[in-house]
């Protein structure tokens, strides 16, 4: 994986540039802390989301139609959707992320291999995969990276980009910096909160945490509780450079909750 860096709103934008056509947003040096966000800086940092299981049709569509409207730049479906959204944003300007071993982490790795070949057949760029936590819990590390790898490798094959969630409501702080670094030493190139299932969201700590441990050339997703653009900043100054919500529109001002 290469990387470049540009300038752009006064800080310097580290880029994912496995695929130069398609650059991805990793990183932002410095720290945004101290930079005035609005609504509309935050709406391409947004992955707009819907992965509750009775998601209809009608709801992907609408999802994918709010995500062109109000700038988004991803939309986040289950993997049964990625085709219909694949369809509806073919000449949007929207990337299209699906989840896999969502959201318990529990599948084999050859199921989350298999799952990530799919979905990006499917037209999906983005890869959010829940990491083993049972390995990790214990403390097989060997296993918890191998599983990465396997899916980063299925990501790579089709130039996307990987994020593996840890559910850092579940972890005690040395687990979460061990988490990422597994994480990262398996192929990842996003570190990410939580999967919105678990039994907590994302918070300021974990986040200052990750972001931390990661450094400034991986990226950190906060996802979970994000509900109002307060919520959104308070995650950006924390370190995080993606936001998984299904909330985007009431952050961006165009709805309230």
């Amino acid at each position: 994986m290469g990387t470049r860096a540009i300038d752009c709103l006064g800080l310097t934008f580290l880029f994912h540039s496995q695929n130069p056509e398609n650059p991805v947003i990793l990183s932002t040096l410095p720290s945004i802390i101290g930079f005035v966000f609005n609504q509309t800086d935050i709406a391409p940092l947004i992955d707009h989301t819907l992965l509750a299981p009775t998601a209809t049709r009608s709801q992907i569509r609408q999802l994918c139609l709010d995500a062109v409207q109000f700038g988004f730049g991803a939309v986040c479906v289950n993997g049964v959707w990625v085709l219909e959204a694949s369809r509806m944003l073919a000449e949007a300007d929207v990337k299209i992320c699906s989840v896999v071993g969502f959201p318990l982490g529990a599948s084999s790795t050859a199921a989350k291999r298999a799952e990530a070949e799919a979905a990006v057949a499917d037209g999906a760029v983005e890869i959010d995969m829940v990491m083993d936590l049972g390995g990790l819990e214990s403390e097989d590390d060997e296993r918890v990276r191998a599983d990465v790898a396997a899916v980063a490798d299925a990501v790579a094959a089709r130039n996307g980009l990987l994020k593996v969630i840890l559910e850092t409501a579940l972890l005690d702080d040395d687990d979460v910096v061990r988490a990422c670094r597994i994480a990262v030493e398996g192929g990842a190139h996003f570190v990410k909160t939580s999967t919105g299932f678990g039994p907590g969201g994302a918070t300021v700590h974990a986040v200052q945490l990750m972001r931390k441990t990661v450094g400034p050339e991986i990226g950190v997703k906060a996802s979970g509780g994000i509900r109002t653009f307060e919520d959104a900043l308070a995650m950006l100054e924390a370190g995080a450079n993606r936001l998984g919500t299904s909330q985007g529109i009431a952050i961006v001002g165009g709805a309230e909750t």
